[in-house]
């Protein structure tokens, strides 16, 4: 048998698919990550509805509630990175479904549960990641046989929303000269590390001495970030002289610790406060992660090197802050004017588009351009 036929992979585990007695479509999990012993198993059951025999005798599931699925989809998840996202958003969905049957959820329940967020002034992105939540939920239901495949398949058919709040909202170099100054002691030195590495907040207030902090060669290295790649943030004058004012304390690894030598496990009061002294409205504290991108795409630093210094995967999230840059289109067609005035460029248009045979040293030469350094 090839490999993959009738053999497919949900997650790490191997299912299989096959015709049963009736003629319909058979869809079985192997319990295995192992591909021969899926393929065995698979070859047996084949064999077996060849014979006669149902090779897989209905199982009766349990009439599980939400609230069942809840719990065992958290003990699961305590080993997934996104824990506590995960665990917020789970402990909201059991507020709205928690004593359902698993088998009562149906396409218009879930849909009913979209527009209930939306009219309760929730964003579509917040809708979105509840319906992700509830999708993957009904996946590893599915895996541990707590509801038929059929009631994965209605939650499935449901749609997420177009997203439109991609928010831009930065400071002023004066307006963060004004924020730095009103922020309370301990607050002072977490804003200047955002606002000049870009790091995330979760990130910022994670930090360690000995596991991310390395002053000899000026880099703060971030091994488990949000697209799950390694990243590394340069270090500047400015967050070494705020390192090398911290005390570091011998009974906390961390970075930016209170009284008690403990982490900060979020700042968002004290964010808050040192805003309304300085009198910046309408600002969080990832709009900082925002405010570093924008002073850099304004001070003409190409995107591809924001996108690396943001963590981006991809160049799509960072091309938001582009529109800072109106210079960069404006050089680049100074660029081509540049190479489409040479006088063999226009020799070429007098004489009716006949191309010349050109060197491509001589060709680069005329793409060069004198108005600065280099925009890429």
């Amino acid at each position: 048998m090839a490999r993959g036929k009738g053999l497919y992979r949900r997650g790490s585990v191997w299912w299989l698919r096959y015709a049963g007695l009736d003629g319909r479509i058979r869809f079985v999990s192997s319990g295995s990550t192992n591909y021969k012993i899926a393929e065995a198993m698979l070859t047996q059951r084949r064999k077996d509805v060849q014979e006669g025999k149902d090779p897989n005798p209905a199982r009766r599931i349990g009439n599980h509630t939400f609230g069942e699925l809840a719990e065992q989809y958290l003990e699961w998840a305590v080993r997934q990175r996104s824990f506590r996202r995960k665990k917020v958003i789970t402990k909201q969905l059991v507020t709205a479904f928690g004593n359902i049957p698993l088998r009562r959820f149906s396409t218009m329940l879930v849909e009913e549960y979209q527009s209930k967020m939306l009219n309760e002034g929730k964003k579509p992105a917040t809708a979105n990641r509840h319906l992700a939540g509830v999708k993957h939920m009904f996946t590893k239901a599915v895996e541990w046989e707590m509801v038929e495949e059929e009631t994965l398949k209605r939650v499935r058919r449901v749609k997420l929303l177009e997203e439109n709040n991609r928010r831009l909202r930065f400071l002023s170099k004066e307006e963060c000269a004004t924020l730095v100054h009103a922020c309370s002691t301990h607050l002072r030195p977490i804003v200047l590390t955002a606002l000049n590495t870009g790091m995330r907040k979760e990130e910022v207030l994670s930090l360690e001495w000995e596991k991310h902090i390395d002053l000899r060669h000026g880099f703060i290295l971030l091994n488990q970030t949000k697209n799950g790649e390694r990243r590394e943030v340069p270090i500047n004058q400015t967050v070494r002289t705020v390192f090398a004012g911290i005390t570091r304390r011998i009974d906390s690894p961390y970075v930016f610790v209170n009284d008690e030598g403990k982490r900060y496990q979020d700042v968002k009061k004290s964010f808050y406060a040192a805003c309304r002294r300085a009198g910046i409205k309408d600002f969080r504290f990832h709009d900082l992660r925002h405010t570093f991108a924008s002073h850099l795409v304004m001070a003409g630093i190409d995107i591809t090197t924001v996108k690396t210094l943001l963590g981006h995967k991809t160049l799509t999230m960072t091309l938001r802050y582009s529109h800072l840059a109106p210079s960069h289109t404006q050089n680049a067609l100074s660029v081509l004017d540049a190479a489409l005035s040479s006088p063999n460029y226009t020799k070429t248009i007098q004489s009716g588009f006949r191309y010349e045979k050109r060197d491509p040293a001589d060709m680069a030469k005329s793409l060069i351009f004198h108005g600065g350094p280099s925009q890429n």
